[in-house]
């Protein structure tokens, strides 16, 4: 029991590691050519799969009457899109800058949504998981319409349209960050019964959650492994996903504090969806910049452990007393 205890308490840690490892011995195993590549189909079908999945089985449990906009949401959402935007328009005004890829990374580590399991972590810290939800949704229907928008400046195709690349995208990044909010809710308007039954399947988000962190993190190894460019730059990135990480939770919890949110503003903005945030990486950026959002999943982690165990032992305290 100790040892199930341990693992479920530390299951994303040994998520990182199974992706890091799985990578290895892939490699390690010289598998052929058509093996490697059937994997590597295989793999960019399932994860926009599993990305799918965990919004709509989270947003299944949300009863939209409930549904709550803050006035600190729009500060939030704004400083999210003005980065990304921003960052983007040096890149489209600088595109030969050798900082680049660097500043790729920072741009899918400030657009990247709210993570799912966001609200799981909230309620436990004591703050309003039902307005961390309210952001998710309003973040990921925003990021649905500014990547489209942006990245057709910061990666021009010579043989397409800007109108093009945007419908191209948008057709990639609306099945994962919209349709699933959509189809959760027509199955509870329309259909209860299923709605019921995926509802009660506990904890299956999560689970879904372990599996696509594995996998986006053995792609991540692999693009770090297979990458031509310099370890100096792969280190800006290591430092730009721990500086956005820190920036983003202390401005969140800065900004929800004048609301008395502090908690709930620091997750909405510091906890990111970061299997989408690799994905994005090595789909619509030059692909070593997945290795941003890697990193990110691992600082954030870092975060919440922390914050969690300040907050078990503060409460531990006040029940002494």
């Amino acid at each position: 029991m100790r040892l199930l205890k341990f693992i479920k308490d530390w299951i994303l840690i040994f998520s990182i590691l199974s992706g890091v490892a799985g990578y290895f011995l892939c490699h390690a195993a010289h598998l052929c050519t058509t093996t490697h590549n059937l994997i590597l189909r295989s793999v960019e079908t399932v994860q926009p799969l599993l990305i799918f999945s965990m919004l709509f089985l989270t947003f299944c449990k949300v009863d939209p009457r409930q549904l709550r906009l803050c006035r600190y949401h729009w500060w939030l959402l704004a400083f999210q899109c003005a980065m990304f935007v921003g960052l983007g328009g040096v890149l489209a005004a600088l595109p030969h800058s050798d900082m680049r890829i660097v500043l790729e990374g920072g741009m899918i580590c400030f657009i990247c949504p709210t993570a799912t399991a966001g609200a799981v972590v909230t309620r436990k810290l004591g703050g309003n998981a039902q307005h961390i939800i309210t952001y998710t949704m309003l973040i990921n229907l925003f990021a649905a319409l500014l990547i489209p928008a942006v990245v057709p400046f910061v990666h021009p195709n010579p043989l397409m349209s800007h109108w093009n690349a945007f419908a191209l995208i948008l057709a990639k990044v609306f099945p994962l960050l919209l349709l699933p909010l959509l189809t959760a809710f027509l199955i509870r308007r329309f259909l209860p019964y299923i709605h019921r039954r995926v509802t009660a399947v506990r904890d299956l988000a999560f689970y879904l959650w372990v599996v696509a962190l594995a996998l986006a993190m053995a792609v991540t190894t692999r693009h770090i492994v297979h990458s031509h460019v310099t370890m100096e730059v792969q280190l800006w990135l290591v430092a730009v996903s721990f500086a956005s990480c820190g920036i983003q939770f202390w401005l969140g919890r800065k900004i929800g504090g004048y609301y008395d949110e502090k908690i709930t503003g620091g997750q909405s903005l510091g906890q990111k969806n970061t299997v989408l945030a690799i994905w994005l990486g090595y789909t619509f950026f030059t692909p070593i910049t997945s290795v941003a959002g890697g990193f990110y999943s691992i600082w954030h982690n870092v975060v919440n452990s922390y914050q969690l165990y300040l907050h078990g032992k503060h409460s531990g305290k006040e029940g002494e007393e």
